[in-house]
């Protein structure tokens, strides 16, 4: 009896590498002197582009300027998934850094198969700027562009060659994206125009839930420049010859359409009763049993932390072009998630995926799954009205504010146990919320937002939390850093979402750590311990231990002073358990309302590719969870969304601003981890600590306004 030979495991490739192996799909060298890099990141404005570029050169041995970084498409490049999770350098940074180094001796074969110098070891060869050169020599033997072959990278990565060390590695490049956005040159999709484009708009339910009972088309379809009016089921639009056009026909198929609308919202002014109250799927996150002798607790603290509804609140509305002919459709968008996208685009447009192209084009605001996939299922559905067209559609303010999925509302619940030493003997996190995860492409149901409003309509989801192995959602930071002698965290995911919830920058992290650490900073003052010293106590973790001292040390807190009515704080956490380090220390002016001075924030991402791009990353996730603390909010009633304009949703404005002084630990035989999203929690938790320092007020529902410090101080 036979039996079919085992195969050998291909080996485990590094990053987005793994499921994406051949060379050719990550890479291309030309003979006119320049390399194209495909890559399935999307630049967010986060630098990303500029940072695998860089990686690039430094593993080709290139510059930067001979690089040149291809948007992510599925008509090319790898499958990178979504752009989210501070994971780009980590993950497909690793995968070019490998192709690239393969790329890289695969071109010095050549060469040395060329020169009839195979029996040589490659180490003799040097590339200096794409030249190919014996080390040591200036003469040189061949070149990258000399060379060039597409076959040549049409082969898989075997993992066989090593990248080189981290010495080699240069950190002070300039952001390939920021000159055309300095000198006004189209960059962003907003700008963006094809031959024959024509302009549509969508009216969107005035609440979640409402259902479009009557509409008069024929009063739309007799305005000047109107080309096509839709409606299926619920769900209206308008394609006109130009923008103007289209906008006063929007206005008027607004008028004209009738809803039933019902109040399913619930009370904004007491949401943590709401979510402990809905059915839950409860969840062990983690625990820590107690030893066999646990010590007994000398002191009991618990207290009870939450965050509301937060909004995307990007600066320009949601935008997409789309070209539908009647065997395939082009969508440009700036998605985040460019195949998710298709995946769900070809179930509501049922079309086969490999009819869908998907190209990315810059957006102006990206943090999580704002608009971006709603407003591109919105052209394309418009777009297939007017075969042969490009149709371009923006979303207005209204839509932005109101339509696009939320960052969660959350509750969260710690008690803990203290010793006679001064020690936590045990710790109960319990966090509530709804999912934190709602992204196109993850189901066989259609999570876009026209989805559940067509004739035909498809059923709604409920958010989920992704697996903790993938960073979780609700429960992302729950699990302490911390050595208590013992721990559980655990998750409740509410089963009902009345309003639509999915990925905000950070997810869980920012409330979770928000939690933590302000209720750290209650025990300490309770025991009277310094919060820094009360905080090492508990760390062994030696690289959360440098960035501690190291934001402690910047910010003199050994021998801090304020004056009267300010206060200082600080926190720290590790993103994710498994990402970046982070320490903060906030200086606030507690007059009329709360304002933020400075912040001085030291943070570890391992091995730097670019400094300036992590500073960068640092400053901005700093400013924005800023303006979260101590402004944001969504607004709603028992029936509608109401904070959709500037007006009800303010956010942090340029003269509100905090100085921000960031240290970079840098780590370079550490591999490298993102920093977009390490800054909210402890930010966050840094502030209302310094309001504590200022007032002697605990605030512990966020937002720090007026009325939350208010009801804080009565009920103290």
């Amino acid at each position: 009896m036979s039996h079919a030979p085992v195969l050998p495991m291909p080996p485990v490739l590094p990053g987005s590498l793994n499921a994406n192996r051949r060379l050719s799909q990550w890479l291309s060298i030309h003979a006119d002197g320049t390399v194209s890099v495909r890559t399935g990141k999307v630049e967010l404005g986060q630098g990303i582009i500029t940072a695998l570029a860089q990686i690039v050169s430094s593993e080709l041995d290139v510059p930067v300027a001979r690089i040149r970084m291809q948007a992510a498409s599925t008509a090319a490049g790898p499958n990178e998934g979504v752009t989210a999770g501070s994971l780009s350098v980590q993950d497909s940074g690793s995968a070019l850094r490998q192709v690239c180094a393969e790329a890289r001796a695969i071109y010095l074969q050549a060469a040395a198969a060329r020169l009839q110098l195979a029996s040589r070891d490659l180490s003799v060869l040097d590339v200096v700027d794409g030249s190919i050169r014996i080390a040591g020599k200036g003469e040189e033997i061949a070149s990258y562009w000399a060379l060039a072959d597409d076959a040549l990278l049409e082969r898989e990565a075997t993992g066989l060659v090593a990248p080189k060390a981290a010495a080699g590695q240069v950190q002070a490049v300039l952001r390939l994206d920021i000159p055309d956005k300095v000198s006004g040159r189209p960059r962003f999709i907003h700008d963006m125009t094809l031959p024959g484009m024509v302009y549509g708009r969508a009216v969107h339910p005035p609440s979640p839930g409402a259902v479009l009972v009557g509409v008069d088309l024929a009063a739309v379809q007799a305005l000047p420049g109107v080309l096509a009016v839709l409606r299926d089921g619920s769900f209206l639009g308008v394609v006109a010859d130009d923008e103007y056009l289209v906008v006063r026909a929007m206005n008027k198929l607004a008028a004209v359409a009738q809803w039933r609308e019902a109040e399913a919202l619930p009370d904004m002014n007491d949401m943590p009763a709401f979510l402990c109250a809905q059915p839950v799927e409860t969840s062990v996150v983690g625990e820590k049993p107690p030893a066999a002798e646990a010590a007994v607790a000398a002191h009991s603290f618990q207290a009870a932390y939450s965050r509301p509804f937060l909004a995307h609140a990007s600066i320009a509305p949601s935008c997409a072009l789309a070209l539908y002919e009647p065997a395939s459709l082009e969508v440009w968008t700036h998605s985040q998630g460019i195949y998710n996208l298709r995946a769900d685009l070809a179930l509501v447009l049922d079309m086969p995926a490999d009819g869908i192209t998907i190209r990315h084009v810059e957006g102006a605001g990206s943090y999580g799954h704002n608009g971006a996939d709603d407003v591109a299922c919105d052209a394309a559905l418009l777009a297939r009205a007017v075969p042969g067209r490009p149709v371009k559609l923006q979303w207005t303010r209204e839509d932005e504010l109101g339509c696009s999925p939320f960052g969660a509302a959350m509750a969260v619940q710690l008690k803990a146990g203290v010793d006679a030493d001064g020690r936590i003997t045990n710790w109960q996190h319990d966090v509530w919320s709804t999912g934190h995860s709602m992204r196109p492409g993850r189901s066989k149901i259609p999570v876009l937002l026209a989805a559940t409003s067509l004739e035909k309509p498809f059923e709604k989801q409920i958010a989920i939390n992704m697996p903790l192995a993938n960073g979780g959602g609700a429960e992302r930071n729950a699990v302490p850093l911390y050595d208590f002698a013992q721990w559980r965290a655990v998750s409740h995911r509410t089963l009902t979402m009345p309003i639509r919830t999915s990925s905000l920058r950070s997810l869980g992290a920012h409330c979770n750590v928000f939690a933590i650490e302000s209720f750290l900073d209650e025990i300490a003052a309770s025991l009277g311990i310094d919060p820094l010293e009360f905080r090492l106590r508990h760390l062994s973790d030696s690289r959360g231990r440098a960035v501690l001292e190291a934001a402690a040390q910047m910010a003199n807190w050994s021998i801090r002073q304020t004056t009267e009515g300010q206060g200082m704080g600080i926190a720290f956490a590790r993103y994710k358990n498994t990402g970046a380090w982070c320490a903060v220390v906030a200086l606030i002016d507690a007059g009329h309302e709360i304002c933020v001075k400075k912040l001085w924030i030291a943070v570890d991402v391992g091995r730097v590719v670019n400094t300036d791009g992590v500073v960068n990353q640092i400053e901005g996730g700093a400013i924005q969870t800023v303006s979260w603390v101590l402004k944001e909010q969504v607004q709603f009633d028992r029936t509608r969304i109401l904070s959709n304009s500037w007006e009800s949703y303010p956010i942090l404005r340029f003269s509100e601003v905090p100085a921000v002084e960031v240290q970079v630990l840098d780590r370079p035989d550490q591999k490298s981890i993102g920093a977009g999203e390490a800054t909210h929690g402890p930010v966050a938790a840094a502030i209302a600590n310094a309001v504590f320092d200022a007032l002697g007020v605990r605030v512990r529902n966020l937002p720090l306004s007026t009325g939350n410090i208010t009801q804080a101080a009565l009920a103290e």
